[in-house]
């Protein structure tokens, strides 16, 4: 899904931003075989499952697989399948992907190095991985009576850590979040809002000078080059343009919501394509406070970006 642009707004504030999702948009966006997200996803649940793939003691995971299950037969059928036999054995399938869980056992013929990243986790892990693989989009679950987080299938994080979120109060969970006033006041009354029966969406973007997808904050990244303040050009050339896709979807008969997250990455001369966008993202930058400009990383290149998208904000320069 291409960015829009229209959600960046100035003066720049960490706040919900909700907005409903148009009636019939796809929230699930099947992987591609070979795909960059499904790349790094089994990277990360290769190496470092016990941080993508957690859950509270009690938490119903099969109740989270059914409810996807249900949202991608009606947006993208034949990605995510979850039968039961008369006999009360499970089946769950990625048909796009080649690969099923029969029992808890992995089976297909799709590529093998899916099937080798199954059969190495733990039978019980095994249901969230083969979820986490079918789709771009990362999942946690929001419980709106508790405000917490009892489940998750997160492996493309930014820059935070998925192990330190689980079971936490949605107020817990954006303690670490910079300007976070609005954020944690309207926590409880935010998860009780996205656990009723409207869907919901919203965009959070960043620039960053590490272009992958993955950014756990345990492992660091690629770091903003070192140079004198007239060096735009050069941190533009390093510089992504992450956003995300965040949207909800709900489970009325349980008082939970399915957080969607789907992470983008590009770079950040391929995403500014018109003088609007750069108008946007300027003004948004110059108004963050120096909290937010620290939390995002953007406080040594903040005036280069400034500078360069200031340049491609003039008519002429994009020719749109």
């Amino acid at each position: 899904m291409q960015f829009d642009f229209s959600t960046v707004s100035a003066p720049f504030r960490m706040q919900p931003g909700l907005r409903r999702v148009a009636p019939g948009a796809a929230q699930l966006t099947p992987s591609a075989p070979g795909g960059r997200h499904l790349r790094e996803k089994l990277a990360v649940l290769g190496s470092f499952a016990d941080q993508a793939l957690l859950s509270t003691p009690g938490a119903d995971e099969h109740a989270v697989l059914g409810a996807v299950a249900d949202e991608a037969a009606r947006s993208c059928p034949g990605t995510f399948v979850l039968t039961t036999s008369s006999a009360g054995a499970t089946r769950i399938a990625a048909p796009r992907l080649g690969w099923a869980l029969d029992g808890g056992t992995p089976t297909g013929d799709g590529d093998t190095a899916i099937g080798a990243v199954l059969a190495a986790l733990p039978a019980a892990r095994r249901p969230s991985a083969l979820l986490a693989l079918a789709f771009e989009e990362d999942f946690a679950v929001i419980d709106g009576a508790s405000a917490t987080i009892p489940w998750l299938a997160v492996c493309l994080p930014s820059r935070w850590a998925p192990e330190e979120k689980i079971g936490r109060h949605f107020a817990e969970v954006h303690a670490p979040v910079a300007d976070n006033e609005m954020l944690v006041a309207a926590s409880a009354s935010l998860a009780r809002l996205v656990t009723g029966t409207d869907r919901w969406e919203r965009f959070v973007w960043t620039i960053s000078a590490d272009p992958r997808l993955h950014q756990h904050r345990q492992r660091a990244g690629v770091e903003w080059p070192t140079a004198n303040e007239a060096d735009a050009e050069r941190v533009v050339a390093c510089a992504s343009f992450r956003s995300e896709h965040q949207t909800f979807i709900p489970i009325p008969s349980r008082g939970e919501a399915i957080f969607t997250i789907r992470v983008d990455s590009v770079p950040l001369a391929d995403a500014v394509t018109s003088a609007d966008a750069a108008r946007r993202l300027h003004d948004a930058i110059a108004s963050m406070s120096p909290a937010v400009l620290a939390y995002r990383g953007l406080d040594r290149v903040r005036n280069r970006l400034l500078a360069w998208l200031a340049a491609r904000a003039a008519p002429d320069s994009t020719g749109r």
